[in-house]
């Protein structure tokens, strides 16, 4: 998720949503619809009986090519969900738009735990390596000539640059901006490692589920794609203090020049998230502070 193409939340239509099932997937039809409540911004997520979600694109757009999208991330989902170590969404298929709702919208499994945060299992050496374990499985995939494409993380540092500039100017009084012009002036400039993996592209906590001190489920996989190999590594930084984090690199076998990389990108994800959601999801904004002090720790060693 890009903070600067995020939406505002908008009231789920549930009786707009349940007329859409009962006429698109009749199957479906008795099951119980309610809204969830998600930090995600792009999506409003509403539970259709205990084992199955509906996502409704927040943003609207034209029909054809949300369709297009969302058989993209469906194509996404299934393939990322046949190579990860834990349970991740099948898609099950595509709404049309009508019955009150105006752009297309898709049904997936639902897959149950609580939603990760940066500190409930920050010094869990089990966590770690669940985590570790995740990157791992994501990174052996066949990338099958596949290279980045798109303007979003993954791909080259400095094409970010006015980006976390808008960031630094926007956090003047929030945060410690002279320090942290000062930590991107340095890691943006960091080499390429010229490898490129399968990757999730956005593995913050909230995309992570656990139960029981374990990682339990990934979660929004429909951008499984191509990209740098040092970008799925941010998770360890999102989620991990000092001593787990090792434990992530070490089991992972991560060089300096990869481990600088994923320090890059989790720096970039993180500075647009404490302006951005100060007001609207005060969690993400949360998120950004923490991640960019484990960043400077990171920096400082």
């Amino acid at each position: 998720m890009t903070a600067s193409r995020a939406s505002a939340s908008s009231p789920v239509p549930l009786r707009a949503v349940q007329r859409a099932i009962a006429e698109q997937f009749p199957r479906l039809a008795d099951l119980e619809v309610r809204a969830l409540e998600t930090d995600g911004t792009d999506n409003a997520i509403v539970a259709v009986g205990p084992e199955i979600i509906a996502r409704i694109p927040r943003r609207p757009g034209d029909p054809a090519e949300l369709h297009a999208l969302l058989r993209r991330e469906a194509a996404a989902q299934a393939e990322f969900a046949e190579i990860s170590p834990v349970p991740a969404p099948r898609p099950l298929g595509i709404g049309t738009p009508g019955s009150g709702l105006d752009r297309p919208w898709s049904l997936q499994t639902r897959v149950p735990g609580a939603v990760a945060t940066p500190s409930v299992l920050a010094d869990s050496m089990r966590f770690a390596e669940d985590l570790a374990d995740l990157v791992a499985a994501l990174r052996a995939a066949e990338t099958r000539g596949r290279r980045f494409q798109g303007p979003g993380r993954g791909g080259s540092l400095t094409d970010h640059d006015d980006w976390v500039r808008e960031c630094l100017d926007r956090s003047v009084g929030l945060l410690d901006v002279p320090l942290l012009r000062q930590v991107w002036s340095q890691l943006r400039t960091t080499a390429e490692t010229g490898r490129v993996t399968m990757s999730h592209r956005d593995l913050i906590p909230g995309n992570l589920l656990v139960s029981r001190g374990r990682l339990a489920g990934v979660i929004d996989t429909g951008g499984f794609a191509a990209a740098d190999s040092a970008l799925d590594l941010i998770v360890g930084i999102h989620l991990l203090d000092q001593s787990a984090r090792d434990a992530f690199r070490e089991r992972l076998e991560i060089d300096d020049l990869e481990w600088r990389r994923a320090l890059a990108w989790a720096f970039e994800q993180a500075i647009g998230l404490v302006w951005y959601y100060r007001e609207t999801v005060p969690a993400m904004s949360s998120l950004g502070r923490s991640t960019l002090e484990r960043v400077i720790e990171e920096w400082q060693r």
